[in-house]
């Protein structure tokens, strides 16, 4: 039943991101995630019914799938590098709307199109949602990089104040690759007090290429409830 219920609630709250943000002729990147799925198929409907037309740009190949899957137009970042809108899912979100992202392996290209988007939304379900970052997702911030340097840079991860593991493979031995032909590191900091400062000192070690921290990204984010509703959250206004 609490599965049933999390589902509804990630559909719904896709649904609802949708139909309130999406205009006709708009730019949109489509993110990853199985909350992204119900994202995709909502856009697939209202851009037939309504003559929409959309103009996707994937973040992976998952994202790239379910828009040739859903009839959507599929176009590329050197086509519009202006983006109007982007979805995407998240593995953890505090309450300012930061986000751990990269579970899947695509943080780097789905950093890319939110940081080219003029609306970043979010949408997860109430399991995704914490005060600080580190407080629910226990897997570790992932971390891409170079695949010569990531034995070094472990080392310095784990004076850094983490405990570090390279991602491997499911299916097959060795590491899992990205898109981009690199590792993923993924490191435990336990709950995360100095945000941007970890990140930066990530950033800053030769052969990371980047971090799953979104920092002041996400102007919004639509939750599934407990109770198969949708919350939504703002990014705080700036004082």
């Amino acid at each position: 039943m609490t599965e049933n219920l999390i589902e509804l609630g990630k559909k719904k709250a896709a649904i609802k991101a949708v139909e309130e943000n999406v205009k006709k002729n708009m730019i949109i990147g489509i993110g990853s995630g199985s909350t992204v799925v119900y994202a995709v198929q909502k856009l697939g409907e209202i851009n037939k019914e309504k003559s929409l037309n959309l103009k996707c740009i994937a973040s992976s190949f998952q994202a790239y799938q379910l828009i040739i899957e859903n009839d959507l137009e599929l176009v590329s970042l050197e086509q519009y590098p202006k983006i109007d809108l982007d979805i995407d899912g998240a593995d953890e979100i505090d309450k300012n709307l930061n986000l751990i992202k990269g579970g899947g392996g695509c943080l780097v290209q789905e950093k890319i199109l939110a940081s080219n988007s003029k609306i970043l939304i979010i949408i997860a379900d109430f399991r995704k949602s914490s005060e600080r970052l580190g407080s629910n997702w226990k897997k570790g911030v992932p971390i891409e990089v170079i695949p010569m340097a990531y034995f070094p840079i472990m080392m310095k991860l784990k004076n850094l104040g983490g405990t570090p593991i390279l991602r491997m493979a499911q299916s097959k031995s060795g590491p899992l690759i990205t898109d981009n032909g690199n590792f993923i590191i993924d490191v435990d900091f336990g709950e995360i007090d100095k945000l941007i400062e970890l990140d930066r000192k990530i950033k800053s070690i030769p052969g990371v290429v980047d971090t799953g921290f979104f920092i002041g990204m996400a102007s919004k984010a639509y939750i599934g409830t407990r109770d198969g509703d949708v919350l939504i959250l703002e990014t705080p206004k700036k004082k």
